[in-house]
């Protein structure tokens, strides 16, 4: 595409690369991966969850970056292009990103907000967090409705103004300066907790074999658990990876490139988790209050803030507090605009597809400003504890057979996580590998890898079969999963 248009094409295979693995890389890694981790038996996780990357994330992921290479298009007119019976699987994975933004913006406010504090706390004790401990500091942050919009809204702006900037100016000249600056971050903090006194116990719970969780915890759970992970992590089902490979020119080797974001994404939850689990197992073998491997949610703004204020204390503990928050907010920054361009590319597509020429800029704000709206709700109601209060809706009986199921969601947060993580995102990615596995045939995404001059797919039998057989069973357990998380239907 030229930029006559404004749709723009990345200007060098490693631009993209850096974009679609910041995509990947977010708070579902640095955030994500180490709390389920910890909570689902920690080696036995990483096992389970590796074989899904092998045979379930390659193989989407080249399905998504081929379709989108193939049409030129975003993830509504890609669907649309192959057959417009299917522009509604398009549309799950529109509003997949859209609502999964207005939440994910308020909560990499809350990772900027906590890279200030600790950077206040260096030049004065007690400026950053007044003075109050992590569980204290959190609670009261999260109901101060100003604050969080304020954050929110930075986050927001940041995000706008990069997507503003299109492919080559705009995403790929950002992510290639902060993927390098977030890889010596994690490496930094990483060095500091392995060197940790009592560090060994953290390692051992991440690289130690211990199957002990598929019986304590259930097999079934750890795979639903693992599968939802990774999943989210690596970015699909939610346009981004069709949109982005719609930026690919025909030279790019998309096989080679679907294996090379997975495995890097990976690295990146790895990484993650040696930043964490060293540094909290060091202190609970220490006996520092309030650290465990399975604090859950918590792990990031309440575990790890104890980890650095108390564990390290003092001006290292703040020194490593800000680097580490402040790479977490770049992690979410660099997913963040692949979702804003996942909507905002709807729009430019649908002025150019009528010989118009679209103004990316005005665009963008447009699209960022209704995102920013949808997310006051998730910024007001302090997780289910301020001025917004919950959300709560009514399932009618049809659904599942009962008299009524009333399920009552503590916070919008919650509520928005469920739309589209919860519904949109899996059962689009399912309906998607039905589609090319059984409908369209996979011969479709073979012809697009060879598209490329002189490049022949090495790996279609496995990539084939996988697609059209472990791929509908996989993403099931994710949809069933989160199914069973939300609505509490006794599945695993």
């Amino acid at each position: 595409m030229n930029n006559e248009n404004n749709r723009g094409q990345w200007a060098s295979n490693l631009g993209f690369l850096m974009a679609a693995v910041g995509s990947a890389v977010g708070l579902g890694n640095i955030w994500g991966f180490p709390y389920k981790m910890g909570a689902n038996g920690g080696f036995a996780f990483l096992i389970v969850y590796l074989v899904l990357v092998i045979f379930v994330g390659f193989a989407t992921m080249l399905g998504e970056l081929a379709l989108g290479r193939k049409t030129g298009l975003g993830v509504i007119g890609t669907y649309r292009m192959l057959n417009k019976k299917f522009a509604w699987v398009g549309w799950l994975g529109f509003l997949s990103g859209f609502f999964i933004l207005s939440f994910y913006s308020v909560l990499g406010g809350y990772t900027l907000r906590y890279a200030i504090g600790f950077l206040m706390e260096l030049f004065s004790e007690g400026a950053g967090f007044g003075g109050m401990g992590s569980g204290e500091f959190f609670g009261s942050f999260i109901i101060n409705g100003g604050a969080n919009l304020l954050f929110h809204g930075i986050f927001m702006a940041l995000t706008i103004v990069i997507v503003m900037g299109g492919i080559a100016s705009g995403i790929e000249k950002f992510t290639k300066i902060a993927m390098p600056a977030l890889l010596v971050m994690l490496v930094i903090v990483i060095i500091r907790s392995v060197t940790l006194e009592g560090a060994s116990t953290g390692i051992a719970f991440m690289f130690a074999p211990n199957f002990s969780a598929f019986s304590e915890i259930g097999f079934m759970k750890v795979l639903k658990t693992a599968a939802g992970q990774m999943f989210f992590s690596l970015s699909l089902g939610m346009g981004c990876m069709i949109t982005y490979g719609s930026y690919l020119s025909k030279q790019e080797n998309l096989e080679k490139n679907a294996l090379i974001i997975p495995i890097a994404d990976t690295i990146f939850a790895l990484m993650a988790g040696l930043a964490v689990m060293p540094a909290v197992g060091a202190f609970m073998s220490q006996g520092v209050e309030g650290i465990s491997f399975g604090a859950g949610p918590g792990l990031l703004f309440v575990t790890l803030h104890q980890v650095f204020s108390v564990g390290m204390g003092g001006f290292i503990g703040n020194l490593f507090g800000f680097v580490f928050y402040f790479l977490v907010f770049i992690a979410a920054i660099t997913s963040s605009i692949s979702l804003l361009e996942v909507c905002t590319a709807f729009f430019i597509d649908s002025k150019v597809q009528k010989g118009q020429v679209a103004n990316r800029k005005k665009i963008t704000i447009i699209v960022g400003l209704v995102i920013f709206l949808i997310g006051i709700p998730v910024g007001l109601d302090g997780l289910g504890s301020g001025v917004a209060g919950g959300a709560t809706i009514d399932i009618p009986a049809v659904v599942f057979g009962m008299d009524e199921v009333r399920v009552a969601f503590d916070c919008w947060l919650d509520f928005y996580d469920m739309i589209s993580e919860g519904v949109f995102m899996p059962l689009g990615a399912i309906l998607m590998s039905v589609l090319i596995g059984w409908v369209l045939k996979t011969n479709i995404v073979k012809e697009e890898v060879e598209a490329s001059d002189g490049i022949k797919m090495k790996a279609y039998a496995f990539w084939d079969f996988c697609f059209k057989f472990i791929v509908p069973i996989g993403i099931l357990f994710v949809l069933l999963g989160q199914l069973d998380d939300f609505f509490g239907l006794g599945i695993f």
